[in-house]
């Protein structure tokens, strides 16, 4: 496929003054929107675009943080590909443009942006622009419509009507487990709640069935394969509900089936309340090129004994919403097992399984636009949270992005995640702003935090918290540009490898004895270090590396960049004028922490355990550099470094208003 933005078309003029050109407001999600702003010119990249925003209704503006710069980044088909290994399938060229978000905003809340394009070399076109938009509200059920009573088949009590036997027989005008299984039109309308009363749904999809459900007899409809295809579509306004009816749990177990849930063709369905076990896959909403779901709901669930919880890889779909839900994976629950490298070769056990009945790949992996993934509680996967490895995004006959398939304006925040023997949250083939931020993950193994690819960014990674990454380091950032990364927790060292990187205010503290800690590469000098808290390794031969190209040049792609070697802050500053305002601490300047023992790779450690708050007294306070949208709601002279601020209430991380029965 040809490339989304080609480099002739994005270095089409020779004017270093900037043409203000289309402006885009993306799907906003609940707590976010962003904008995209494409311009022409500006060669020399000295304009900028600053952002203030307000509620509809109020009379001050607020700053938030400025957008970010792109203009001609190569993602993939960098170098040959290394031996033994795929083809690289990204071809993607960055467009000339600033891109950008706003973060914690109100759910359902009218708001004003406005972004003011400037350059000393002179603006064509409007300068000032001003956008009104409106953050989506939770999905909630619909006042109004139908309820319907679903029962298990060994149900003995009173039943409310009208009342059905088993899940399809309410959603359709009827239900076999025979010639006539896919005959019944929906009987589910926009704004209907079928209420799923306490008990086991297991559905005999091995045998023939000509008759009605009776204990002993599983006539509930998923003959052959097992699954649910439900092809009804809500409205984001009145969605079709499957929920508990709170008389006790409700379990739909699978039975062993491949796919549980067939869902590409229903919009707006939303499940809430329910355990789903026993299945290779859960929810299949999407596939690439072929068909695929809008607004999607699961909240207050259950999933365990599974491979794959959500699955997602249509650029169309938009607007999930997947918040304070369990998922458990097969993986062992007292030892981490990872799936390549020498030290876990010798274990027992290696290498980790994917598939089969003891194998989990994900959680939770979707694409497409505005979706929002929250306060989940994910163990004991491959993967906890991804996005979707898609390839470059889809393009009109022009090699341009097609604005309603380009994978933006996507949340993951407030999630729980443990015991991953891969990543904990992939950005990996998202496009434009791509929001990951107050996440906890515990115990990873191959780089807890990825972005890899990204197609274009900016990707965002802030005030989130990783612990215990064992072989292969917190961050995995590769074939990609403009990534953020402000505001977090790292303990384990940090690897980026990208054009345009930011990193401010994060406090990383080191593991590995003889490593460096941190290690910069980018083809550009358009990357921007400082106000950071390091704990260097006290062996390794060199602290920190910054290899870019001859830093009287802003990007080179044609030749390796010049390697970079330091072995304190002062160096590093004094070198190349990175990591101003940093400093050095340690484990004690925080409340209590320690160093996970690098040697025991497959040791879990618990979150309760330890608090990464700066303790009284530490370097940490007061430290951080202001930040808008990020930390404005400091407690001292100015923020602290690091994702916790001293004297803050605690994070609410994982499930809200729910037992999670952690495992």
């Amino acid at each position: 496929m040809a490339a989304a933005f080609p480099l002739a078309a994005a270095t089409k003029t020779s004017s270093n003054a900037v043409a203000a050109r289309d402006l885009w407001v993306e799907p906003p999600t609940l707590k976010s929107i962003g904008v995209e702003w494409r311009i022409d010119g500006d060669n020399n990249r000295n304009a900028k675009v600053e952002v203030q925003y307000r509620a509809k209704g109020q009379s001050d503006w607020r700053p938030a943080l400025p957008l970010v710069r792109s203009q001609g980044e190569r993602v993939g088909n960098l170098v040959p590909p290394r031996a033994n290994f795929h083809p690289d399938p990204n071809r993607y060229t960055n467009p000339n443009m600033f891109a950008g978000s706003i973060f914690d905003l109100e759910p359902d809340t009218g708001y004003q942006v406005r972004l003011r394009l400037t350059d000393p070399d002179g603006v064509r076109g409007t300068a000032t622009r001003t956008v009104e938009v409106r953050t989506r509200p939770e999905p909630v059920p619909a006042a109004g419509g139908k309820v319907y009573h679903v029962y298990p088949i060994d149900w003995t009590g009173p039943k409310e009507e009208p009342a059905f036997t088993g899940l399809m027989d309410a959603y359709y005008e009827g239900s076999a487990s025979s010639d006539f299984q896919g005959t019944y039109p929906a009987r589910v309308k926009p704004g209907d709640v079928l209420m799923v009363h306490a008990g086991v749904y297991e559905s005999d999809r091995v045998n023939y069935l000509n008759g009605l459900p009776k204990p002993g007899y599983k006539a509930l409809s998923t003959l052959f394969d097992g699954t649910y295809y439900l092809t009804a579509s809500g409205t984001a306004e009145r969605p079709i509900v499957i929920k508990a009816a709170g008389d006790g749990e409700v379990i739909f177990d699978g039975a062993g089936a491949q796919t549980f849930f067939n869902l590409m063709a229903a919009n707006y369905n939303y499940f809430e309340g329910i355990t789903f076990r026993n299945a290779n896959l859960v929810f299949l909403l999407g596939l690439k090129n072929i068909a695929g779901a809008s607004g999607f709901t699961l909240k207050h669930s259950r999933l365990e004994n599974i491979g794959r919880g959500v699955q997602d890889d249509w650029s169309g779909s938009k607007n999930f919403y997947i918040a304070d839900n369990v998922f458990i994976g097969r993986h062992d629950q007292q030892k981490m097992m990872g799936w390549r490298g020498a030290e876990w070769e010798k274990l027992p056990g290696f290498p980790e399984k994917l598939g089969g009945p003891d194998g989990s790949e994900y959680a939770i992996k979707l694409y497409g636009q505005g979706h929002v993934v929250a306060h989940n509680y994910v163990a004991h996967w491959h993967d906890g949270i991804d996005v979707a490895t898609y390839g470059d995004p889809d393009a009109d006959e022009n090699g341009l992005e097609k604005r309603d398939r380009v994978p933006v304006s996507i949340d993951f925040y407030g999630n729980d995640i443990y015991n991953m023997g891969d990543n904990c949250i992939e950005a990996d083939g998202g496009a434009h702003n791509i929001r990951v931020f107050d996440n906890r993950c515990f115990n990873s193994i191959s780089g807890a935090l990825s972005a890899t690819p990204l197609l274009g960014g900016p990707v965002y990674f802030f005030r989130n918290l990783v612990y215990n990454t064992t072989t292969e380091g917190v961050m995995k950032v590769g074939t990609a540009a403009n990534v953020l990364v402000l505001q977090n927790t790292f303990v384990g060292e940090v690897r980026m490898d990208a054009p345009n990187q930011t990193v401010i205010n994060n406090l990383v503290l080191g593991v590995n004895r003889k490593a460096p800690l941190m290690r910069i590469n980018s083809y550009s000098n358009y990357s921007v270090a400082e106000h950071n808290a390091y704990r260097f390794n006290p062996e390794a031969p060199h602290a920190y590396e910054w290899d870019t190209p001859a830093l009287d040049i802003g990007m080179d792609w044609t030749k390796p960049t010049e390697k970079r070697k330091f072995k304190s802050l002062a160096e590093v500053q004094a070198a190349v004028g990175q990591e101003r305002g940093s400093i050095q601490v340690d484990y004690q300047d925080l409340v209590r922490a320690s160093s996970p023992v690098r040697e025991d790779v497959q040791r879990l450690y618990k979150p309760e355990d330890y608090d990464f708050s700066p303790a009284p007294g530490s370097a940490l306070i007061d430290a951080g550099k202001l930040l808008p949208t990020i930390n404005d709601g400091y407690l001292g002279k100015a923020p602290d470094i690091g994702a916790f601020e001293a004297g803050a209430a605690p994070k609410q991380y994982g499930p809200r208003g729910m037992q999670t029965g952690k495992q």
